[in-house]
């Protein structure tokens, strides 16, 4: 991997990490695109990490009072009922699906599933159920001509349930083009949560999992001989400042717009590459990935 190619895939990384597009599929079609060899999912994974040290900056106070929450309620039990330490045990919790099937599902998410056909189609099918979620919030938070505006549920209200339905749509993102924050708002949306709420807790949820994966990834990949350390680290570093911006404008972004041009966006690129594909000017299949 050459620099020029790590600071156009960190760009990429940082840009759409946060957003309901698919970082990871993003980061396969620029490869395509570029003519360069798939990053792979090692090179995801790492990045990724610079992306979550983002997150952990910018979401620094909720973090710091999470975490001396749920210390304390681990030998004060009168601090099990405290919501910083309610959401820490459901992070722990959401985080379970996904821990349970990347392991599971290794070899496909780093062979299979890579498939550009597969990509499209998530790109389509979870656009339109993004697509749906965003107009049922719209409804509920604007009400109609014969029913008044409903008020949605808050991280208050989160229980070990809703939890679990978080954590599931977390995993799967394991396939390029679902979007890990596209999956997991919509669902927070479908159980009527803010949006606001949702993104928060689908931001919180994602660190133990990414940090998960990119520390197994970076083990494996120092015992290989096919990882080009300057880039890689390179890309790390540009996905961490660029997604910082890309979060700052999201949360400020969602709590009065429409997710819709993110819907005909996926909707568009799928399409897209579902011809390009048909016509033979993409490959479905990853080149191998470069070193």
């Amino acid at each position: 991997m050459s620099w020029f190619e790590s600071l156009v895939l960190g760009l990429v990384q940082g840009l759409t990490e946060f957003l309901p597009v698919s970082s990871s599929a993003h980061l396969r079609l620029t490869a395509a695109f570029s003519g360069w060899h798939d990053p792979g999912a090692a090179f995801t994974a790492i990045t990724q990490i610079g992306t979550e040290a983002a997150v952990l900056i910018y979401f620094r106070k909720d973090i710091g009072r999470i975490i001396a929450a749920w210390t304390r309620s681990l030998t004060d039990k009168s601090m099990r009922h405290d919501p910083d330490a309610r959401m820490g045990w459901l992070v722990i919790v959401g985080s379970i699906p996904i821990g349970v099937l990347g392991l599971t599902l290794k070899d496909q998410i780093e062979g299979p599933f890579r498939d550009l056909r597969i990509t499209a189609t998530m790109l389509i099918v979870v656009g339109v159920i993004i697509g749906i979620a965003d107009r049922m919030a719209a409804r509920d938070e604007k009400g109609g001509r014969h029913r008044a505006p409903q008020q949605r549920k808050e991280l208050e209200n989160l229980g070990v349930r809703d939890g679990l339905i978080y954590g599931l749509c977390q995993a799967a993102a394991l396939i390029p083009g679902v979007s890990r924050s596209g999956a997991t708002i919509s669902g927070g949306l479908f159980m009527g949560y803010r949006r606001e709420a949702a993104a928060r807790y689908s931001f919180l949820l994602a660190i133990p999992a990414v940090l998960a994966s990119g520390v197994f990834e970076l083990k494996d990949a120092m015992e290989s001989d096919h990882v080009s350390w300057g880039p890689t680290l390179f890309a790390t570093v540009i996905a961490f400042a660029t997604g910082y911006v890309v979060i700052a404008w999201f949360m400020k972004f969602i709590s009065t717009k429409s997710f819709m041009p993110f819907v005909w966006y996926r909707i568009a690129l799928g399409i897209v590459i579902i011809v390009l594909v048909s016509v033979g000017v993409l490959s479905p299949h990853a080149a191998e990935s470069g070193g």
